[in-house]
C-alpha cells in the first residue's frame, strides 16, 4: 500500500501528496543549502495525534538553521500549520513529521543577499521497513575519512547540523546493502565510532550505557539518546559519554541505534560479528525512549 502523506507549507496551508511546493532553483535542491528534522507522530483509533518532543525538535531545527546562516523560524506559524495537518491526519498508527527549511530560491536571492526561506514539512505514514528494523539490524562499519576531532573549531564543516545534503549517507546505506548489512556505523580514521546515518549509537560497556560525544566529532545531537539517558539516570542506571573505539564496539555487551522515528534498534551483528542481545534491557530502553 502506498504510504499516505500530507504536505504543509508554512504560511500557505496543508496540501495532499503530489502538490507542487518547491521551485526547481530552490537552494535546498540545487546546493543542499537547507536543513531538516524529523520526529514521530502517533495517532490513536479516534484520530487524535500527538507529536513526540516537538519543542526539542524545533530547538534542534533552529540550531541547524543558524548553522547555515538562516533565519530562525516563527514557531507560532509553524505550530499553526502543523496543527492544521494533524487535524486532517486521522490514520491510526505511527507517522513521520519531517520539517524542512532552505535558504530560498537562488534566482531571486543570490548567495550573500537577504534570503526568503522555503519552509515546509511532510507528514507521512511510517514505513513497514522502519517498524521491522526495531527487531534488530545487521550493521557494517564504514569510515567517514576524518579523525575524531575533525570538526573541532571548524563551524564551516557544519558539524551537528542536520543538513539536506544526505548523499553521503544514502551512498553509505547502499554500500551496507552491498555488503549484506542493513545499516551503517560511521567510524573515524583514528579508530573511533561515530553514529549511523540516521541514528545515535549506544553501547553497553562495563554495565554502563555509553554514547559518542558531540564535541569535535561532528555528530548530531540525538534527542532520543538524551531522553533515554535522562530517564535511565532517574532509574539509577549508569550512563556515560565518551569516545568508543571500534574494538570496544565489537567487544561490547550490547549495542543499539536510537532515533526519533525508528526508536530503539538492537544491533545484531557488527561487520559480521554477533553482538550480545538483551531483551529485558532493550525493553527498558524502549520504555525510557517512549516507544514501549
Amino acid at each position: 500500500m502506498t504510504a499516505q502523506q500530507l504536505v504543509g507549507v508554512v504560511g500557505r496551508g496543508v496540501f495532499p501528496a503530489g502538490h507542487l511546493v518547491v521551485s526547481a532553483d530552490d537552494l535546498g535542491f540545487t546546493r543542499g543549502d537547507g536543513v531538516f528534522d524529523a520526529t514521530r507522530v502517533v495517532t490513536d483509533r479516534d484520530g487524535r495525534s500527538s507529536v513526540d518532543h516537538l519543542e526539542l525538535h524545533l530547538d534542534r531545527f533552529d540550531a541547524s538553521i543558524t548553522g547555515i546562516g538562516g533565519t530562525l523560524i516563527n514557531r507560532r506559524a509553524w505550530q499553526a500549520t502543523i496543527d492544521e495537518a494533524l487535524e486532517q491526519w486521522t490514520l491510526p498508527g505511527e507517522a513521520v513529521l519531517k520539517i524542512m527549511y532552505s535558504n530560498g530560491q537562488e534566482s531571486q536571492h543570490p548567495l550573500g543577499d537577504d534570503l526568503s526561506p522555503t519552509e515546509l514539512f511532510t507528514l507521512t505514514q511510517l514505513t513497514e521497513g522502519a517498524v521491522r528494523d526495531r527487531l534488530g539490524v545487521h550493521v557494517a562499519m564504514l569510515s567517514r575519512g576524518m579523525p575524531s576531532d575533525a570538526f573541532h573549531d571548524r563551524p564551516w564543516l557544519l558539524g551537528g547540523v542536520k543538513t539536506l545534503s544526505y548523499a553521503v549517507n544514502v551512498a553509505a546505506k547502499r554500500e551496507a546493502l552491498r555488503r549484506g548489512a542493513q545499516d551503517v556505523l560511521f567510524t573515524t580514521t583514528d579508530g573511533y565510532c561515530l553514529e549511523a546515518p540516521t541514528s545515535a549509537l549506544v553501547c553497553l560497556l562495563d554495565g554502563r550505557l555509553v554514547t559518542t560525544p558531540i564535541e569535535g566529532t561532528g555528530i548530531l545531537h540525538s534527542i532520543t539518546q538524551r531522553v533515554v539517558f535522562d530517564n535511565a539516570a532517574r532509574d539509577g542506571f549508569e550512563t556515560d559519554i565518551g569516545l568508543i573505539t571500534t574494538d570496544e564496539a565489537l567487544g561490547c555487551e550490547g549495542a543499539w541505534f536510537l532515533s526519533s522515528v525508528r526508536g530503539v534498534v538492537p544491533i545484531l551483528t557488527l561487520d559480521g560479528h554477533e553482538l550480545p542481545q538483551h531483551d529485558n534491557l532493550t525493553a527498558r530502553i524502549r520504555q525510557w525512549a517512549g516507544f514501549a
